[in-house]
């Protein structure tokens, strides 16, 4: 066949054009095919250890916890209420008109101390009154004794009849007696004189004055003049529920459980803690009717004046304490598909079981567990995703940094591979 000259040239260039443009895509399926085949081989093969009791590389390694007996404090919080240490209220004694206010209203007043003073006018009279007439019944009295004392020898020897002498002993008594209510209405006199200045009942901080200077004020009025208010220290009426006081009581009464020192936390409104601790002083022992609680009362310092009347907290403190009782973390507690409590132990040969515990509470980062475990017991921490009953694993207390295992012969052949079909 005849070609022209300079043809197989010409047909030298167009097959290598070929060649290149279709070398791309054959390398693109070459390398798809060995990744389909990498795969195929590769299925159902599971990493050393990677299986629930350890597969082919071993058990599995778990972290654990030894568990000792201990005592827990029973802590509650509860809603509270501040009141004031001491109260009183200032109220007139007698029936006036105010003259002076001697107090700044919001100060701290002591005992004793003039806070109003009521017109005395009428109240000094009184008193005047009431000593003339003192004045008159003792001149009454001795005249009626001088009278009595001669009729004495008169009556001896009958020159006057002993009826006249019985009379005039008679009188001078009743002056005597006269005298005396006399000095009791003195006495009154000066006492209403007295009321007629108000002063402090109590040392305290005092509230608003109700009266003003001017005001009329009686002893039967409704209203009181001021109200003083002791603060430091300052008592908190906390409200606890019957029926936990009532389980907390038998709960002691079977044992276990013993009564504890009372310290009381605040918290305040804010969230914020107080700072300083209180102490319980007494429990009521009566239930409120409308509420069914139990009030409690806890006395606290409050020298700056922080806590105020009427105000809400939360008291924090422990009323009991567990004696029997084992912290356990809480990583290691789960619920079973019936809700109940359990823990993973490490058992005899290294072998895992499950136990079902009483938790009642929470302290902090752990389970107070007051059930279901015994001193020296191995509670797994860590790794108990995969755990079943009785598969063996290698045991190592709880936060023990873990080595890596080195790749099987396998895993680096499959490496290589991969590698050299991605170059």
């Amino acid at each position: 066949m005849f070609r022209a000259p300079g043809c197989c040239e010409l047909d030298q260039q167009k097959g290598e054009q070929i060649r290149l443009h279709f070398q791309p895509a054959a390398r693109a399926l070459a390398l798809a095919a060995a990744m389909a085949l990498a795969a195929c081989s590769g299925k159902g093969e599971q990493p050393e250890g990677g299986g629930p009791g350890g597969g082919r590389g071993g058990p599995v390694q778990v972290g654990f916890v030894v568990v000792r007996q201990t005592s827990v404090p029973l802590v509650t919080e509860l809603a509270g209420r501040t009141v004031a240490y001491q109260s009183s209220e200032v109220r007139p004694q007698v029936s006036g008109v105010i003259q002076k206010r001697f107090f700044k209203e919001g100060t701290i007043v002591q005992r004793g101390q003039p806070l109003y003073q009521i017109d005395p006018s009428l109240y000094r009279a009184a008193v005047n009154e009431a000593s003339a007439n003192v004045a008159s019944a003792r001149a009454t009295a001795e005249a009626a004794r001088v009278r009595a004392d001669r009729f004495r020898p008169l009556a001896e020897i009958e020159a006057v009849s002993k009826q006249d002498y019985t009379d005039a002993v008679a009188s001078q008594r009743q002056a005597e007696a006269s005298i005396a209510q006399n000095r009791a209405q003195l006495e009154t006199a000066r006492v209403n004189l007295r009321f007629t200045t108000v002063p402090a009942p109590i040392t305290g901080r005092i509230g608003r004055s109700i009266f003003t200077v001017g005001a009329l004020v009686t002893t039967s009025q409704a209203d009181p003049l001021a109200t003083i208010q002791q603060l430091d220290p300052i008592f908190v009426d906390i409200q606890q529920s019957a029926a936990d006081l009532l389980q907390l009581r038998r709960r002691m009464a079977a044992g276990g459980v013993l009564p504890a020192n009372a310290t009381v936390r605040l918290k305040l409104e804010d969230g914020s803690d107080y700072g300083a601790t209180g102490v319980v002083e007494f429990s009521e022992v009566v239930v409120d009717q409308q509420t069914g609680t139990v009030t409690l009362r806890a006395r606290f310092p409050n020298p700056n004046g922080l806590l105020l009347p009427g105000m809400f907290v939360r008291a924090v403190f422990a009323q009991a304490i567990e004696t029997n009782a084992f912290l356990v973390p809480q990583q290691a507690v789960s619920r079973d598909p019936q809700g109940n409590a359990t823990v993973w132990l490490v058992g005899q040969n290294n072998k895992v079981q499950q136990r079902k515990v009483e938790t009642v509470r929470t302290e902090g980062a752990d389970w107070v567990v007051t059930g279901g475990l015994r001193a020296g017991d191995k509670v797994i921490t860590q790794g108990t995703a995969n755990l079943s009953d009785n598969a063996s694993v290698k045991p190592v207390p709880a936060n023990t940094p873990q080595q890596p295992k080195p790749p099987s012969p396998e895993q680096l052949k499959q490496q290589q591979k991969a590698k050299g079909k991605g170059d």
